[in-house]
């Protein structure tokens, strides 16, 4: 037989009198106002409410939470909407004593602690409705069960700003996930988190608020079609929660009104720093000021605020509608016109083609950010993921299993050897020599969400100095050995290093002024020597087979050749018969030099209008060479017409930071300030192709891009953001963005320069600095073929943050 609610105080009294503890008024009101619900036929709801409990409540309040599976009440929430005093560690033993009768659980995590978050995260928990506003995750990681949990709110987690692999592993039943104002930001990791959800129909990264336009033909009060119900707009649950404790029973309008948005939080700031690894973050300091100031709703789970007031000015377009630069859209049902506008919008909000990658990726989606998924919506994402995005590399279109691939690669290779010469081929697909390779870079691509990013780690201690620590500034792969790799630094050191077991192989320490090496570039036919330029004018000529890993030999000069002097270098490049070498700067001028004869030959003058930031020969005629400049030309020289007038000129709309050859000279790959990277035709510049990466509408957002896998892709960051993306080089279509993180929320990252690695496919290398000014650059490995969660091979540094303007 049930425990009678009395009983249950009965038991609570007297466990308080062994424990030697005052009850709890507040629990006994509680369950007061259970039985009172009960003596109603209502459902028997008993709210805990967590705020003024102390640890020495625990016990009795443990005793009592471990016989309601046997007692008459039908659910139990726990709340807690201010500090409480209580344990993280006793909350989830109190909660977890519960058991299936746990329906919420809605707590302000700061009151718990890190500890509370990560055992949460791995332990589970059987509520159905978890809220955990303006919690401090930094990597959302919830691994553990939660078998019955069918709605989860993180809003306002403005610390949150990716998904670990494990994450959502372990949540069959969830339904409906909200994740307004986070710091979530990649589509790629974002979907691969939320495939794993195999009930989800309603997600939110924002809220789109509906107000009509005026003048319309409806009034304010009406609603179309596609129109959420004004409740979601104002955070209220107009469905009971009672009617959810079956969630076989749920309908429509309930799921899409169970999640309350607008929550009054205030951080209180901690000296706490985060570990490398750390899934949460309580360093963070939030005032008020954050959010809008009218959020002074009173405490409580159902709140309402003035929605209006605090509408962001957010820009974000969608195929149904017409886009504003307010951030709003129009939607037109029959003669009605429906104004939306984007309120407290995650990052991920604003990447181009949002809500049609989302729709596109999660077929089962009935409701995104407020707004009802009609079959027009779902019929159009398709179609504008299929133009912008590639879901796999080389235009696979479904994931196939490695050991499938591998078996095909076998058999056809039996059937060719055995086929008769008018045999047609088993697959004719598979004629390409690289076709099995690109499908096994698919394979391993697809099951790779998150690509492997290691920080090279290169110690003093090769030098005999273990506390000494390097800026690196530039850095080469070599073109003939697959492990060695050259970097420059901020202090004019040339390191080179076997970027795979991270050993220093040569070491040029920098000699006089301090200086920056801007310039790099391998020799192709001798691989041991290579050309190095700094800042202050420098040029030289080594070769590292002359230079030993130890900084105890002091240099005297040999394996070494010095050029004249170019002032403010910003780049260097050699022809390819290594004859040649080219060197432009803060000036209108390039210089051109003899490395045989170890001399300068020439300076060509006033090739354009403003300072030269690149030049580079192409990749296999000797005597021609692309310039780049601010004064927003791309500019196409031979040698052989003694270069007075450029044989064309192809302009930007922003100034060139840079330009490159692709590997068969076909193309030429331009960057221009804030993302306006373009393909051309090399024989004339024509263009070939617009990647369209959205614009940031920054002047300093210095963009950078070059080739990855021959050809095929090309990489391209900028310094104003901490993501590489990479585009199909023949379609533009989008294939993967690179998040890069810090350890903390305030060390924001940039990227400085990037290179593809020439002899490994789909993997590159990034040179990423740091916001803060104690904060250090570092060369980042990436492999886009392994999966790996970053956080666990990150461990950023510290040191300044150079110009980055400057070079390629």
């Amino acid at each position: 037989m049930a425990i009678k609610i009395p009983a249950l105080g009965a038991i609570y009294i007297e466990s308080c009198r062994k424990h030697g503890v005052a009850p709890s008024t507040g629990f006994l009101s509680a369950l007061f106002k259970a039985e009172v619900k009960k003596s109603h036929l209502e459902v028997c709801i008993l709210e805990i409410l967590l705020d003024h409990v102390k640890d020495t409540d625990f016990h009795p309040l443990l005793e009592v939470s471990m016989k309601i599976s046997e007692s008459e009440i039908d659910a139990v929430d726990v709340l807690n909407e201010s500090s409480c005093a209580l344990t993280g560690k006793y909350a989830l033993l109190l909660m977890r004593s519960i058991n299936q009768k746990l329906r919420v659980v809605d707590l302000q995590d700061s009151s718990f602690g890190k500890d509370f978050l990560r055992d949460l995260s791995q332990g589970g928990l059987q509520s159905q409705v978890l809220n955990l506003r303006s919690s401090h995750f930094r990597k959302l990681n919830l691994m553990g069960e939660f078998m019955w949990l069918h709605t989860l709110n993180l809003d306002y987690s403005t610390t949150l700003t990716s998904f670990r692999e494990d994450c959502f592993s372990c949540m069959p039943k969830l339904m409906c996930l909200s994740m307004c104002e986070t710091r979530i930001s990649n589509l790629w990791t974002t979907i691969a988190a939320l495939s794993k959800l195999c009930s989800l129909v309603e997600l939110r990264f924002q809220n789109w608020l509906c107000c009509n336009d005026v003048g319309s033909s409806g009034g304010d009060d009406q609603t179309g079609p596609s129109q959420p119900s004004s409740a979601s707009y104002h955070g209220t649950l107009s469905v009971s929660l009672d009617s959810l404790i079956d969630l076989n029973s749920m309908t429509e309008q309930a799921m899409r009104n169970l999640l309350p948005f607008n929550m009054n939080h205030h951080f209180q700031s901690t000296n706490e720093e985060p570990s490398d690894n750390s899934e949460v973050d309580f360093s963070i300091c939030l005032e008020d000021s954050y959010m809008d100031s009218s959020s002074n709703a009173p405490p409580g789970r159902n709140r309402e605020i003035n929605l209006l007031s605090e509408v962001s000015s957010a820009t974000l377009s969608n195929q149904n509608g017409e886009e504003s630069c307010e951030g709003a859209f129009t939607r037109h049902v029959a003669d009605v016109s429906f104004k939306y506008i984007s309120d407290h919008a995650s990052p991920i909000c604003f990447e181009k083609h949002y809500r049609e990658y989302m729709i596109a990726s999660i077929p089962r989606l009935r409701v995104l950010d407020n707004l009802p998924i009609r079959n027009i919506d779902r019929e159009m994402a398709n179609v504008t993921f299929f133009k912008y995005f590639e879901s796999l590399p080389y235009r696979r279109n479904d994931k196939e299993n490695v050991v499938s691939i591998l078996q095909k690669r076998e058999i056809r290779a039996s059937h060719t050897s055995l086929r008769t010469p008018k045999q047609r081929p088993l697959d004719p697909a598979g004629n390409s020599h690289y076709f099995y390779t690109r499908s096994l870079c698919a394979a391993k691509m697809g099951s790779s969400a998150w690509p492997l990013l290691h920080s090279l780690s290169i110690s003093g201690s090769d030098l005999g100095d273990e506390n000494r620590s390097f800026r690196p500034r530039q850095f080469e792969y070599n073109p003939s050995n697959s492990s060695l790799m050259v970097f420059g630094t901020l202090d004019g050191e040339i390191v080179v290093v076997n970027h795979e077991n991270e050993k220093i192989v040569s070491y040029i320490p920098s000699l006089g002024a301090m200086n920056s090496v801007l310039g790099l570039c391998w020799l192709k036919k001798y691989p041991s020597k290579l050309i190095a330029g700094s800042d202050n004018g420098s040029l030289k000529l080594y070769d590292i087979q002359h230079f030993a890993s130890t900084s105890n030999r002091m240099h005297t000069g040999a394996g070494s050749v010095t050029f004249d002097e170019f002032d403010q270098l910003t780049s260097v490049h050699v022809n390819s018969t290594d004859e040649l070498l080219l060197a432009s700067g803060y000036s209108k001028n390039v210089a051109l030099y003899d490395i045989n004869r170890e001399r300068r030959l020439q300076v060509f003058t006033d090739m354009h209008q403003e300072h030269i930031n690149v030049v580079k020969f192409s990749n296999h005629s000797p005597s021609i060479f692309a310039t780049s400049s601010f004064d927003q030309d791309i500019k196409m020289w031979d040698l052989r017409q003694k270069p007075i007038r450029p044989c064309y000129t192809a302009s930007s709309s922003k100034g060139n930071v840079m330009v490159c050859f692709s590997p068969d000279d076909h193309y030429l790959l331009a960057s221009a300030v804030d993302n306006e990277v373009r393909q051309l035709l090399a024989v004339d510049g024509r263009l070939h192709l617009n990647f369209e990466i959205p614009y940031t509408g920054s002047s300093q957002n210095y963009t950078r891009s070059y080739y990855l896998n021959g050809q095929d892709y090309i990489i391209s960051g900028s310094c104003d953001e901490h993501v590489v993306r990479v585009c199909c080089a023949q379609t533009g279509r989008r294939l993967r963005d690179i998040s890069l993180e810090g350890k903390a929320l305030g060390s924001s990252m940039f990227v400085q320069s990037l290179r593809g690695d020439p002899f490994r496919a789909f993997n590159m290398s990034i040179l990423a600095a740091y916001t803060r000014p104690s904060s250090k650059s570092e060369i980042v490995k990436v492999n886009l073929l392994a999966s790996s969660d970053y956080s666990k091979e990150s461990s950023p540094g510290q040191s300044s943050c150079p110009s980055s303007s400057m070079g390629g």
